[in-house]
């Protein structure tokens, strides 16, 4: 084994100190310290530097997010501090009982509440994830453990290691000799969405939920199975040694709920922030009912409330029960399930040509909204549906968010109702569909399917793409149906001769729409790549891929010739690296970029472009800018491409690195924060200036 030097030692601290820092304002203050290119530079160091020389890797190093090697099995371990479960209340009258029954407790204790003292209580949103117990000794992470049966459980330190938001070491000077932190580990509505995406492609069954999912993950041998689902973790309690006192004063010892979470926040731990403190029961309903509409527009699931006495020397007095505490509860959300009756099963064709099975069904109204149709993804999940004409059908929401069919209703079916199943021939252009035998995904592989160009125009107008205002669906349809589009190169060549074929466009609005197609021409290279539509390329993706590629050019023969080149940045996996292989390597994609690049659109990076020009603006090139607030002249995404056609950075978090604040009306908690860390801000006005200069 190589023995580090002492510069070696020195600066491998040095790192592991800096990026946690990083990690930790990253993923649990969502404020930004690092620029990604300097951050991956420096992960990058530290990664060589710890393959030199393992004795290196310390218990905090963030090289450990990575995943280690695979268990053989999980052991078995005795928590130290008991997980109790939670008593669940269903109804506002068994709410009641158990305040009652506090009441009771409290008053047979000698500890008689006054009418003007009532029992203080925090109500905390029920994340709908997996309970996780932390251990810490002199404030590194040393063991990790699922709930189990609450006295015992796995031991999945390695797994949880990988979890952005837990803190491998406490951000604290001087921490207690031994600390246990509970707290729900979880996966993103969107991250769920994205996994399931991936298995549906490699044939593997779908998780059900979010739940499913990462209690699934948390149990994987391979921690870099884990690390790759990127669970998020949300702490709500601590236990501390009972002699400990802090030296900081600032970080007193907890004496209430609310306090312990402020704690743990400090700590550097992640923390719920819709917590509310309630002074009578009144309120808890009210948080309850406030919560059952809003919880659906959280990036993240949940299935309750759950209620504490706030007051740790009152939790103490009303105590535990054998399996759960007296003073806390969990008021759950009524089951998001509803049975209906199946219309028909339609088919959808995405830009993939990936199609879809789609069930219509009488609307029903599901976790606050109206629904009337579900994807089934695939044959293999409409084959294991049974799936009839005419069934009754039990949908819910998965993750509370999409519509799913959870199973059918046998016993209702008509007689002599006829089985569903996939057609076997495109339902837009009657091309044979194909089925690889390692996909679970039935497709039509015609380049010029109707349906395949519709998605690709969709996607290539949409906001997060070229955002060209005003090219919709209805103007997209109408283009494909009377053959003036075929390919995406084609809409740089309309003109108003050609757009007064379509329905209800007239001079004024053709004019804006070519106007606002040839203005997408300076978009980001970023923006183009992730607008071509790759398999596995979503905007992120695209972002870090142009900041090593300046052009489609290098990235096309890197693809193709030179693969190590891609798989080698930090993030990007071996399905991103075969699926720019696929795309680059058929013939009509690349006819596709000459076209392109042929009427002005280039595939390449402006900013490197702009820096050899001499009259790039320097107030704007390579500065950072964050916005904030309704803008009057511009729109955020019109602001945004100014910005990078001109060389500089758009950020969405306000950090040291921020050179400008634009604000416009209303603005939020980022005009504050400007202020405090001497961020310059300016207006509208302000920034039209700076482009003049």
């Amino acid at each position: 084994m190589n023995l580090p030097s002492n510069n070696d030692s020195r600066r491998a601290l040095e790192l592991q100190k800096l990026l946690n820092q990083a990690n930790h304002s990253y993923y649990v203050l969502d404020s930004p310290i690092l620029e990604d290119a300097v951050y991956d530079k420096l992960y990058k160091e530290l990664i060589q530097l710890e393959k030199q020389c393992p004795s290196l890797i310390t218990a905090d190093s963030p090289s450990l997010r990575l995943g280690g090697k695979p268990a053989q099995r999980f052991k078995s371990i005795q928590h130290k501090i008991p997980l109790f479960s939670l008593d669940n209340a269903f109804s506002s009258e068994e709410l009641e009982t158990w305040y009652s029954r506090l009441e009771k407790t409290l008053n047979s204790a000698s500890k008689v509440l006054s009418k003007n003292n009532k029992l203080e209580m925090i109500c905390e949103l029920k994340i709908d994830g997996n309970a996780l117990a932390l251990s810490y000794v002199n404030g590194i992470l040393v063991r990790a453990a699922t709930r189990g049966d609450g006295e015992q459980g796995e031991e999945i330190t390695s797994n949880a290691q990988t979890i952005s938001s837990i803190p491998l070491s406490l951000q604290l000077q001087n921490p207690p000799a031994w600390l246990e932190v509970r707290g729900e580990a979880f996966i993103p509505n969107q991250t769920f969405e994205d996994i399931n995406e991936i298995r549906e492609q490699k044939n593997q069954a779908l998780f059900a939920n979010p739940r499913n999912a990462c209690a699934g993950t948390l149990r994987q041998l391979d921690p870099q199975i884990v690390a790759s689902r990127k669970l998020d973790f949300y702490a709500y309690s601590i236990h501390l040694p009972k002699d400990w006192e802090p030296e900081n004063k600032e970080l007193a010892r907890p004496i209430n709920q609310l306090s312990a979470l402020n704690w743990l926040k400090i700590a550097g731990f992640k923390v719920n922030k819709n917590a509310h403190i309630c002074k009578n029961l009144k309120e808890v309903k009210l948080f309850f009912e406030e919560w059952e509409t809003k919880r659906h527009d959280l990036p993240y699931a949940t299935d309750g409330v759950v209620v504490k006495i706030n007051n740790f020397n009152l939790q103490d007095t009303i105590g535990f029960t054998q399996k759960a505490p007296r003073w806390a509860i969990a008021m759950k959300y009524p089951a998001e399930e509803s049975s209906t009756k199946l219309i028909k099963l339609t088919y959808q064709v995405g830009r993939t040509g990936a199609v879809t099975p789609v069930a219509e069904f009488e609307s029903i109204f599901l976790a606050g909204t109206t629904v009337s149709r579900a994807t089934l993804h695939n044959a293999k999940r409409l084959n294991t549906l049974d799936l009839h004409e005419e069934d009754t059908i039990v949908v819910r929401k998965a993750g509370e968010i999409i519509p799913e069919v959870v199973r059918v209703i046998t016993e209702l079916r008509p007689q002599n109702s006829k089985n569903l199943s996939l057609p076997l021939n495109c339902p837009e252009c009657n091309k044979i569909l194909v089925k690889e035998n390692n996909e679970a995904i039935t497709k039509c592989v015609n380049n010029k399917c109707p349906a395949i160009l519709r998605g690709s125009l969709r996607h290539w107008a949409s906001k997060g793409s070229l955002d060209i205002d005003g090219l919709g669906e209805k103007i997209i349809k109408q283009l494909v149906e009377k053959g003036i589009v075929n390919s995406i190169s084609c809409l740089y060549r309309l003109d108003q001769m050609m757009l007064s074929q379509l329905d209800r466009m007239g001079n004024k609005s053709a004019e804006k729409l070519i106007s606002a197609i040839q203005r997408s021409k300076k978009k980001a290279w970023h923006r183009k790549l992730y607008g071509l539509g790759i398999l596995h390329i979503g905007e992120a993706n695209a972002k870090v891929l142009t900041k090593e590629f300046n052009n489609i050019k290098n990235l096309s023969e890197a693809s193709l010739n030179q693969p190590h080149l891609i798989s080698n940045i930090h993030g990007i996996g071996s399905e991103i690296v075969e699926s720019l292989q696929s795309w680059f390597s058929m013939e009509t994609n690349q006819k596709l970029i000459e076209e392109l690049n042929d009427i002005g659109v280039s595939l390449e990076d402006n900013e490197s472009k702009s820096s050899n020009d001499q009259s790039q603006n320097t107030s704007i090139y390579n500065k950072s800018f964050v916005i904030t607030g309704k803008m009057k002249s511009f729109t955020r995404n019109e602001l945004k491409t100014i910005i990078e056609n001109e060389g500089g950075k758009i950020n969405s978090n306000i950090s040291n690195n921020t050179n400008y604040l634009i604000t416009g009306e209303k603005v939020g908690s980022k005009f504050k924060k400007a202020q405090q860390l001497n961020v310059k801000i300016i207006n509208e006005q302000d920034f039209l200036e700076l482009l003049k200069q």
